[in-house]
């Protein structure tokens, strides 16, 4: 059964960069054109519900449907943040309730030892962060780009933690989670000083591509169904 999965895998993954690399494309070509933005419109959900293919194959309890409910949620942001009116707050919102569901998902199995680690990392990293970013941001997005900040940073650590210090039998799930954040934390760290200290020259190739590998990796870590 794993080896199935595994190759099913391989064929969701193939799909995911060419949604990606569509998205990806799409978002330039609208910079100039608008009649261009279809691409990005179609591709960039799509490939989010690859995504979240992937994680409803796998797996099974509360650490999936946990994982579901932020994918879901998920691509409720990324619809809001394509949109051609200012969805920002939104979008933020809405991945700021997927953040707290992937919490729900990592609160299991947590070590002392991988979080001794992780927190005082993501503790720096919000920090530094939102000192950088402070003089850019408009006075009405400080409250919730911070909230969302540390939202973000306290399940990024809860994941790294995890895989610093897994539980046992899910050492490999345990650090693709971890792995995950961490792309999930710069994604989001280089789309907020793109739209608030940029623009950033090609930034949105970095946002999304870094955005759906740590998708990708999270939806990974609910693992493979057993028959």
């Amino acid at each position: 059964m794993q080896r199935a999965g595994q190759r099913s895998d391989a064929w969701l993954a193939l799909l995911l960069v060419l949604l990606a690399a569509g998205a990806i494309v799409g978002a330039l070509a609208a910079a100039s054109s608008e009649g261009a933005r279809w691409l990005h419109y179609v591709c960039k959900p799509a490939a989010t519900l690859v995504i979240i293919a992937r994680a409803a194959r796998g797996g099974a309890g509360a650490y999936r449907r946990w994982v579901l409910t932020g994918l879901w949620l998920s691509l409720v942001g990324d619809i809001c943040l394509m949109l051609p009116m200012d969805a920002f707050v939104p979008g933020l919102a809405a991945f700021l309730l997927a953040h707290l569901a992937y919490v729900m998902a990592l609160r299991r199995g947590l070590r002392v030892g991988g979080l001794m680690v992780s927190v005082p990392l993501l503790a720096v990293y919000a920090v530094g962060n939102l000192a950088g970013l402070w003089p850019h941001l408009p006075g009405d997005l400080r409250v919730p780009v911070v909230a969302y900040t540390v939202v973000l940073a306290g399940m990024a650590a809860l994941a790294l933690g995890r895989g610093l210090v897994p539980p046992a039998g899910e050492q490999g799930r345990a650090r693709l989670a971890g792995v995950g954040a961490v792309l999930f934390v710069a994604s989001d760290s280089l789309l907020a000083w793109d739209r608030f200290a940029g623009p950033l020259p090609w930034a949105i190739v970095g946002v999304l591509g870094s955005y759906y590998a740590a998708q990708w990796c999270i939806a990974g870590s609910v693992g493979f169904r057993r028959k």
